[in-house]
């Protein structure tokens, strides 16, 4: 098997190897290559010592060298150069005690996460495969090397990892990895928020999000994510519904395209619905579910140490999920006359409310979310988030009024006619921007001014 090596890796093997020591691409960049996948990034393993990767190579920078890792700087970027190693006693399920540096490849391999991620290449000694992860990778298949529970034990983000590669190659888990990930999944309370957050979200961007089922399956959510497990146990006893709160959340997320915010908001928009529900004559409903949903998306995402623009977006996406107006059997009658329903103040305020930037992903999220219900109306919704969107597209080729920067006149216009400073500026201005919005051609100075003060 040949795998097509960068010139930079292959510079940094020959290095080495010049240099009387072995030298390997190892892990994630060797299995993407064999599935013919582009590696995010090159890694190289080494029977050369930290301090001799040092001294072969004018450029180093020591990203971890206690643990045997030096980054070499070669043609603009970096590469993690590390030292074959021998992992000692795991005590925090996360990371060694400590490690020794070994001169044996295999020991190094042993220590690796999955079969798929065991393997390590050179173009002077090919590839290098003890644990069967060439067959593994033939099978689809995500499992240990050596012992689950062993693995597991030693990193417990390792059962949450098992999940994401299955999620973005389309694998699934081998057996005895699925029974030491649910009996290790308690273990993942003492994994960083920081690391949960960000294997989630390459789960959630994968082509597969929806095998984040098998996360709820395995108890793995309930440990990092336990919304989710509540959205998976309540039913939809409704018209509108054809699978309970996880179930749809787990298909409105295929319906989505593989962006983070994106698929984050989509995640969260019902988690709210668990405490809504409400039952009347067998029918559920979840009457002001966006907003309690809107209120715990902040909390997960703050919880799971987002930034603060993430968690800006994705509530705001979340809260207005379901702002659509509301049709009586007179607007569907003209929505299948091919007939606008959908008043242009409703879509203004709508933006005012989002923001101008954000309002094509509300869209999305909201596309979604319809796909994923039954087919009760469904025609009917997508026709009228069709409206609202050309509606937004003429909004913007107007170039209309949407926010108060927009407004023709501004405080100091206010003050120059008389208004003293403070708060009644600021209440003048946003009735200002209410007339505005229902009426766009009132947005003159003239207008504005001659009507509030």
């Amino acid at each position: 098997m040949t795998i097509n090596l960068p010139e930079q890796v292959k510079t940094i093997i020959e290095t080495l190897e010049a240099a009387g020591c072995e030298a390997y691409a190892v892990g994630g960049c060797v299995r993407d290559s064999i599935l013919k996948r582009k590696p995010d990034d090159w890694d190289i393993t080494t029977s050369a010592s930290p301090q001799q990767v040092k001294s072969l190579f004018r450029r180093t920078v020591d990203t971890g060298i206690r643990h045997g890792t030096v980054t070499v700087l070669l043609g603009g970027e970096g590469f993690e150069v590390t030292t074959y190693r021998i992992d000692g006693e795991y005590t925090d399920n996360r990371h060694p005690k400590e490690v020794s540096f070994t001169d044996n490849l295999t020991e190094d391999l042993k220590r690796r996460d999955f079969t798929i991620n065991a393997m390590a290449y050179s173009e002077k000694r090919g590839l290098v495969d003890v644990f069967g992860g060439i067959e593994d990778l033939k099978r689809g298949c995500i499992r240990c090397v050596g012992e689950a529970h062993e693995r597991f034990n030693e990193d417990a983000l390792r059962i949450l990892r098992a999940v994401r590669f299955a999620a973005q190659l389309g694998f699934e888990i081998d057996r005895d990895t699925q029974r030491a990930a649910s009996q290790l999944a308690g273990n993942l309370k003492n994994i960083s928020a920081e690391r949960i957050q960000t294997e989630l979200v390459k789960l959630l961007v994968s082509p597969h999000p929806e095998i984040l089922k098998k996360g709820y399956e395995l108890g793995i959510t309930k440990m990092i994510l336990p919304e989710f497990d509540r959205m998976m146990e309540t039913g939809q006893n409704n018209p509108h519904h054809m699978y309970n709160v996880g179930e749809h959340t787990l298909k409105a997320l295929e319906y989505v395209e593989a962006d983070r915010i994106l698929r984050l908001a989509v995640l969260c928009h019902d988690f709210g619905k668990p405490e809504a529900k409400t039952e009347t004559d067998g029918i559920d409903h979840f009457h002001g579910h966006p907003a309690v949903s809107a209120q715990i998306a902040q909390k997960v995402l703050r919880r799971l140490k987002f930034d603060n623009d993430t968690i800006s977006k994705v509530r705001t996406l979340v809260l207005y999920h379901d702002a659509r107006p509301q049709v009586g059997k007179t607007e569907v009658e003209k929505l299948r006359r091919g007939e606008r329903v959908v008043a242009e103040k409703f879509v203004r305020r709508l933006i005012f409310k989002v923001g101008k930037e954000l309002y094509p992903q509300l869209m999305q999220v909201c596309g979604a979310d319809i796909l994923a219900q039954s087919s009760y109306m469904k025609t009917e919704k997508l026709l009228i988030l069709e409206q609202m969107t050309d509606i937004y597209e003429k909004i913007l080729e107007k170039d209309q009024c949407l926010s108060l920067k927009d407004l023709a006149v501004n405080g100091k216009d206010l003050l120059n006619a008389g208004k003293e400073p403070g708060k009644q500026v600021g209440e003048i201005l946003n009735r200002m921007l209410e007339d505005v919005l229902e009426e766009p051609e009132h947005n003159t100075k003239e207008y504005l001014l001659g009507r509030y003060l």
